[in-house]
Order: structure tokens, then sequence, then C-alpha cells
């Protein structure tokens, strides 16, 4: 049977931030599976809940073709696989693909004659076609672009951002050969509002993708290096920004921590990839090592502002604002606030961790960390502002004041709070 927009039977593989979107916007037009190996999260979902806050109540009971699932079987009658998992980095920095493998592995099982499958996770240049073709092949017995197709289309999810939906979003479209390519981006686009771009094979489509947050991450490096220089030349980075800020071609990237699934991850995707083919980054990895080495220049600067205000540094009551990689969004991982938090511990303080947004029994299981409550009042010696959630925002002066003892260090990381009160700024 040949495919075509009307006899598509789509199954999204994997539902956090990237396809539990993706899933409910598929599912308003077409037959739709969502399904993901945990059975907690397809309990969530079919109760209309979503605890990543990315699709809401009203949007996940109007996907009136959507159905969720955590059983292998159910897909059985798809033809056209999407699949939306994690691809992160181990503790060596290299990539690690094993969520992109089990997927394959298990769409391997139920693969037919003439079904097409889509990767959107973030992957180096090649990936897809000799990675994930090969297991498609062996698990399956199936020939590619014979017997199966497959395509890549990169997620652009920005977690928390009810502005930039998935609808609303440039699409990248590619296929492993012509027609499909074209079915790809007919697909997408009968949900794109804003549009696609068709790339002319499935490693630009890739490599489009993995160098869209290694641009950002090389000008956020920039930026905090600049910071760290003007702080040492006694300059306010903030007033340097805004100044330069006025030429009409000046980018305004701002300095800071650069966590999340994907800026400070994919890089690594594309050093990866260029070591395999014998030529060793500079630029790349210069940023990478300067923005993964920001939290202990926070805590540094931190503890020598302690000891200049003659605060005893081993034993101080440290509050911790924010823990989640982003403002107003519940997503931890790879947040790079943890950074600070490990490097505080090895000062011995007494550290508190307030976030509305983060769930607790998460944070304990990926990090060891507890969140508190609420801030206690008049407790703390120092306090860091590290996510500028709209709770924090809303804070007074008097607010945030209440928290500290008298002699305290405030170190503002997000500029939410007015210089007079603060005592360090990034």
């Amino acid at each position: 049977m040949q495919l075509r927009l009307s006899n598509l039977k789509l199954a999204i593989i994997g539902l956090g931030y990237v396809g539990l979107p993706l899933a409910v916007a598929f599912g308003r037009k077409y037959d739709t599976h969502g399904f993901d190996i945990n059975s907690s999260r397809i309990a969530e979902l079919n109760n209309d809940k979503d605890s990543t806050l990315e699709v809401s109540a009203t949007e996940l009971s109007a996907s009136q073709h959507l159905t969720f699932t955590s059983n292998l079987q159910d897909l059985t009658n798809c033809n056209f696989y999407i699949v939306t998992v994690p691809t992160p980095i181990d503790k060596n920095r290299q990539p690690d693909l094993t969520p992109l493998q089990k997927a394959s592995e298990s769409i391997s099982k139920v693969l037919k004659k003439g079904d097409v499958v889509v990767y959107e996770s973030t992957v180096f240049p090649g990936a897809t076609e000799e990675v994930c073709i090969p297991i498609l092949e062996q698990g399956s017995g199936l020939v590619f672009n014979q017997d199966f197709y497959a395509g890549y289309s990169p997620e652009r999810i920005n977690p928390g951002d009810k502005q930039h939906r998935v609808e609303n979003i440039v699409k990248v479209t590619s296929g492993s050969t012509d027609e499909i390519a074209t079915l790809v981006d007919d697909l997408y686009s009968s949900i794109i509002t804003a549009g696609t771009h068709k790339a002319s094979s499935i490693k630009v489509a890739e490599a489009a993708k993995v160098i869209e947050n290694t641009q950002r991450d090389l000008n956020i490096a920039l930026i905090n290096e600049l910071a760290i220089i003007f702080n040492r030349a006694g300059i306010d980075t903030e007033e340097v920004l805004l100044a330069a800020g006025s030429k009409w071609n000046f980018l305004p990237f701002r300095p800071g921590l650069v966590g999340g699934h994907c800026i400070g991850v994919d890089p690594y995707y594309l050093t990866h990839k260029a070591e395999e083919l014998g030529y060793h980054p500079e630029v790349i990895l210069a940023g990478r090592r300067l923005n993964d080495h920001m939290g202990e220049y926070v805590v540094g600067q931190l503890v020598k502002t302690m000891l200049n205000k003659k605060i005893m540094v081993n034993g101080a009551n440290v509050l911790l604002l924010g823990l989640t990689f982003k403002e107003n969004c519940p997503d931890i991982r790879n947040t790079k606030v943890v950074d600070i938090a490990t490097e505080l511990k090895h000062y011995h303080v007494n550290l508190d961790i307030y976030d509305p947004w983060a769930n607790n029994a998460e944070v304990e299981h990926e990090y060891g960390l507890s969140l508190v409550e609420k801030p206690k009042t008049g407790h703390y010696d120092a306090i860091i502002v590290a996510v500028a959630h709209n709770e924090f925002k809303q804070f007074s002066e008097n607010d945030l004041l209440s928290l500290c003892k008298d002699n305290r260090v405030i170190y503002d990381l997000k500029y939410i709070f007015p210089k007079n009160i603060t005592d360090i700024r990034l």
C-alpha cells in the first residue's frame, strides 16, 4: 500500500517534552498512538494530566484521534513512526545513544513493508543512517529504502515557552528518498502553520539541528567570558551589554548557566562526530569548557565576597533560589544550578534550595538533593538568585531582604533585583 496522508497511522515514540506536544498536534487530524515505556506516564496522560506542564488538560482531551499506550503490540497497525526519545551525554561527555537504540529495537519488532520511521531526537550528522537504520534492518529483516524508509525532522521544542509551540515553529524535514522526503514534508506541513524547510538529505537536517544550539552555546560562552573580565575590572556587565545593545546588530545574549537538554548537550554530539572524522574542534570545545565551569566561578565569587564582609563560610546558611534549568518550567534535566549546589557543599555550608516549579521527588532521585517548602525569615548569610521564575520576580526588595541576616551577600545571576540591594551580579 502506498502511503498517503489519508491512510497514515502514526506512532509517536517517547512522550516527554518533545513527543507529547507533537502527538497532541497530530492527534487532532490523524489516527495517532502515543507510546512510552513509562506506564505511570501513560496513566497520567490517560487522565488528561501532563506533569511536564507543556500540554493542558483541555488540549489533551481535544486531541480526539490520540490514544496512549505502553504496549508495543498496540502499534502493529501503525505505518509511520516518529521517534522523540532523549539523546543525553554520558559522564565522559560522549553521546549516549542508548534511548535511541532501544527505541529503534522496539520499532523493528513491529516494522512492516512500506513503513516510514522519522527521527526527531538530536544526533550528530550521519547517526540516523549509521546507527539507527542497521538496528531497524536487523530486527525486522527488512531492507532500507526497499522495504521501509526513514526521515529526520529535528525537534525545536522550547520547554516552558507558551508562545513558541509546535505549530508556530518552522520545521526542518528530510527523507531517505525524494518521494519520502515529500511525504514527510507534507505531513508536517499539515499541522505546522509556520511552514517547513525541506532539507536535501537526512545528514543536512541532522547537521542543521546540532549547530543551532552550538551557535547559542558559543555566544553565551563569549558573554560569560566578558562577564568574568568585566567583574575583574569592576564594571557592571549588564550596563555594558545595555550600552552595546544600542547598536542595531549587537546580539542580545546574556551571561549565565548553560544547562538543559539541548544547549549544554548538543555541541558534544557535533564534536564527537568531528573527532571521528579526524578533526579536533577548538572553538566549540573552548566554549563548552567555559560554560561547564560557570557554577564553580559563581561559588568562587560568592565565597570571596562573604569573606570580604567577614562572614564565616563554613557553617553559613545559604539559600539557592531556583533549581530548574530555566525559568517557569519544571524541567531539571542537566540543570547547571546543581553545579552551584555541589560546589557549595565543598565549603560545608547549610544549603536550602527553594524552587516552586521543581518536583522534590524528582530532584532527590536525579541529584540526591532536597527542596525546602519555603525559605526561612531572617535566616540566610547568603542568597543566590539562580533562576528567573515569575514567583521570584514578584518578590519585593523587602521580601528578599527579610530572608537575610543584617550582614549578608545577595548574588543575582538573573538581574531580577535592583543593584542597590545586590552585592554581586554575573
